[in-house]
């Protein structure tokens, strides 16, 4: 199937991927129903398509993310897009150069796709209005990860068949985490019931303002659900004493054996990673039959490479719907 295929209907309405909020039902439906085909190609000998020939993907990390940034490489190479890293650190960036002059940098290179990681929440939207291609947003901040809970849900929607009417909570550090925020997003969206775990000084002052059910308790958040998705503990973001210690957090907030048993018996156990053993949960849980941490890995590429292909259907030549 080439970049001109006339199968290549339209996917998403946008241009681009700034974010979970924005998109409909429908939309969020057709990604995941394109990413399972992705799934099977890439248990494939031959991975490679050439949907993407022709086209330039350049990924810009002013963030460190080894997996979000392999799995989108490996993503666009299997679709048959030139791919470029584009290395922060040794750039103009690092001297001093504003991200208005990175853009106009990036767009005197005529890429097509622009994958973007950026430390500021809205750093992927000032991007995509000062350049000509498709962004991504490959995590801004502590304002959205749209490709994480993609995959998580597609991870959710394979293993239970649905998402409208599951009972989901999100525990851990969701004051911080991008990935909370656009899982809470697509879930809502989704029909799922969505509860957020977590002590009062890891909670966003609007919590209840998401259309989430808010526990302080952990025994109580978990309690009869069918997902129970960890967070990881974002120190680095943390000015402050927001926990004791990673050990009381750990006695209070991590899941261990003991504590699942408080979910469903078939409750999956889920993490963005990196994961912080021992202080968000316990070996035994995340090496566990319950966890499918290993699966949201593996879908984070069929994902990235749904998301690209859609928005490739949006550029000039991309599709004839």
């Amino acid at each position: 199937m080439n970049a001109l295929s006339p199968h290549r209907d339209k996917i998403l309405s946008a241009s681009h991927l700034l974010g979970i909020e924005g998109l409909s039902p429908p939309e969020i439906s057709r990604l995941l129903d394109l990413a399972d085909t992705y799934v099977e190609l890439s248990l494939q000998i031959n991975k490679k398509q050439d949907t993407l020939r022709g086209r330039t993907q350049i990924n810009v990390f002013f963030e460190n993310s080894t997996r979000t940034q392999s799995s989108f490489e490996l993503a666009g190479k299997r679709l048959g897009a030139d791919v470029m890293n584009m290395s922060v650190k040794g750039s103009s960036v690092s001297k001093g150069e504003t991200l208005v002059d990175t853009a106009i940098t990036l767009n005197a290179m005529h890429p097509d796709l622009l994958v973007i990681r950026h430390s500021s929440a809205g750093a992927c939207e000032l991007l995509a209005q000062k350049v000509d291609c498709a962004v991504v947003n490959a995590g801004d901040g502590s304002h959205e990860h749209p490709t994480q809970a993609l995959l998580d849900a597609l991870t959710i929607r394979r293993r239970k068949g649905r998402l409208q009417g599951l009972t989901v909570a999100i525990c851990g550090d969701i004051l911080h985490s991008r990935v909370a925020r656009s899982n809470i997003l697509l879930l809502h969206t989704m029909g799922a019931r969505v509860r957020v775990v977590a002590p009062t000084t890891l909670l966003p002052p609007d919590a209840d303002r998401l259309g989430v059910e808010v526990f302080t308790d952990f025994e109580a958040g978990i309690a009869d659900c069918d997902i129970v998705m960890m967070l990881r503990l974002q120190l680095e973001r943390m000015n402050g004493a927001f926990v004791p210690s990673t050990r009381e957090y750990y006695r209070f907030f991590g899941l261990n054996r003991e504590k699942l048993k408080i979910a469903k018996p078939d409750a999956l156990v889920m993490h963005p990673g990196p994961m912080n053993r021992g202080v968000e949960i316990a070996s035994a849980v995340a090496d566990g039959v319950q966890s499918v941490i290993k699966e949201q890995v593996e879908m984070g590429v069929a994902v990235r490479m749904a998301v690209l292909d859609a928005l490739s259907r949006n550029l000039p030549g991309g599709a004839n719907a």
